[in-house]
């Protein structure tokens, strides 16, 4: 029974239906518009990476950073049209699926895990920053109060219908999209002397070459700054798990794609360029954000108040994208038996609640984590999306380029220069994914990562070794 269908009892009550026996998307319904999943990706992409990472990154790499994010794009490219691909050919699934149709339960289970820790990491990481951005304006709350309020109004967002939910996201991301163009259009006319700044004259082109150049650290600060990069392209895959529940999905993700890779390219080296045409690049580093940097130049008083504003929605609509994700992987586990069941159960509109429970759980652990860590939380935490992401997008390629030859039918969109595009753009995922385990500063994050990983392994051996037998 599809848990919409029908529910003759009161309209108050709520249906509970259990999904572990049933096909993955037999619950979950099919009402999110291509608008809604291009917006949900990028309200994923689109947070802390871009309002807080670009100091990092540019503080690595100079101006030149603009080139690491075209190069991250490219291989967000690769991974988002294998995505498409599988889509196409294997309708009503997620990604979590088309490992396991390559590769077998073990690895399709060990990947899902991943990603659902992933995006629980996260979204605790979202929500703090949340509550952090909020005591600008209420100083005197403690930050666990806010956080825990930020945490209930998206877990509130989240139990809305699919419907409901991706039309709130839409209007989320669609605020922080529309501030980004704001900026950059402001930006361009403070950097050109269209609009005049604060310091008089504008700066033109000179920001690219002075102060050591266009890449003052040299060619190798583009790879360094590529780890920063990639957590905060993290979160595009997250189009991989909208596939239950888009409608016509394997006609809609291909046009989704190339629309939603050219916008979060554009949504990253735009600004990017603004602020290191504007600021030195040098003067960036330790600063609160560069952003806030580039509108004091304006020499409007209400810049800081503005830049929170598009602060706090970032990181809201951020964390809404990490629940959706991390709900839709954990009741795509309960339905194929790999999670428990309590986590498969929907309501008759659709929502998976009993994920949602389990999120809320991570939630108000988390705040209680920042409570007693503060900032130490974010140390922790920061790397560990980075380099899941990196895991997940690696096994996206090799799932397309073990299954291509073996489709049950043609797809109505393939990406181009198989097998070696798909294979060079994993070689260098795991080249990425070296580094970023060799780098001392990531230490405590990766030994978290790989304890999950060996938990994980160890699990996925025990649970799968008696149906081998």
């Amino acid at each position: 029974m599809n848990a919409g269908s029908h529910h003759s009892s009161t309209e108050s009550e709520e249906l509970l239906v259990e999904t572990t026996n049933k096909p993955e998307g037999e619950n979950l319904q099919k009402k999110l518009l291509p608008r809604h999943i291009s917006f949900m990706a990028m309200g994923g992409v689109i947070g802390t990476g871009i309002f807080k990472g670009s100091a990092e990154t540019i503080a690595l790499a100079g101006p030149g950073v603009v080139l690491t994010y075209l190069f991250g794009g490219i291989l967000l490219l690769v991974v988002m049209g294998a995505i498409a691909e599988l889509a196409s050919v294997y309708p009503n699934r997620n990604m979590k699926d088309f490992v396991r149709q390559a590769f077998g339960p073990r690895p399709a289970f060990i990947v899902g895990w991943l990603y659902a820790f992933l995006m629980l990491s996260v979204c605790v990481i979202e929500v703090t920053a949340a509550g952090s951005f909020l005591q600008y304006w209420m100083p005197g709350v403690p930050l666990w109060v806010l956080s825990l309020a930020s945490a209930a109004l998206i877990l509130g967002i989240n139990r809305m219908s699919v419907e409901t939910f991706g039309e709130t996201e839409f209007w989320l991301a669609g605020i922080k999209i529309a501030m980004i163009v704001v900026f950059v259009i402001l930006g361009a006319g403070l950097l050109f002397g269209l609009i005049p700044g604060a310091s008089g004259d504008a700066p033109g082109l000179t920001n690219y070459t002075s102060h050591g150049g266009f890449l003052p650290n040299g060619w190798l600060s583009v790879f360094s700054a590529l780890l920063v990069v990639m957590f905060s392209y993290g979160g595009s895959e997250l189009i991989g798990l909208t596939l239950t529940e888009a409608k016509d999905a394997e006609k809609v993700m291909p046009r989704v794609v190339k629309s939603f890779i050219l916008r979060v390219v554009l949504f990253y080296t735009l600004p990017i360029l603004i602020i290191c045409g504007l600021i030195p690049w040098n003067q960036i580093a330790g600063q609160s954000s560069p952003f806030v940097q580039v509108l004091e130049a304006t020499g409007l008083s209400g810049a800081a108040h503005i830049i929170n504003f598009i602060l706090v929605t970032a990181v809201l609509s951020a964390a809404n994208s990490s629940i959706y994700g991390a709900t839709r992987m954990l009741h795509s586990m309960a339905a194929a038996g790999e999670a428990p069941k309590a986590l498969g159960t929907t309501t008759a509109t659709g929502v998976p609640v009993g994920s949602l429970r389990l999120c809320a759980f991570v939630l108000v652990i988390g705040a209680v984590i920042a409570f007693v860590a503060g900032d130490n939380l974010f140390s922790i935490l920061l790397a560990v999306p980075g380099f899941v992401v990196l895991i997940v997008w690696l096994s996206i390629c090799l799932a397309q380029i073990k299954l291509r030859p073996h489709y049950p039918k043609q797809p109505t969109f393939r990406i181009w220069g198989y097998p070696y595009i798909t294979g060079i753009t994993a070689l260098l995922l795991a080249v990425i994914a070296a580094g970023f385990v060799i780098d001392p500063q990531n230490r405590l994050s990766i030994g978290v990562c790989v304890g999950v990983l060996i938990l994980l392994i160890v699990w996925s051996v025990a649970k799968f070794k008696k149906t081998e037998e």
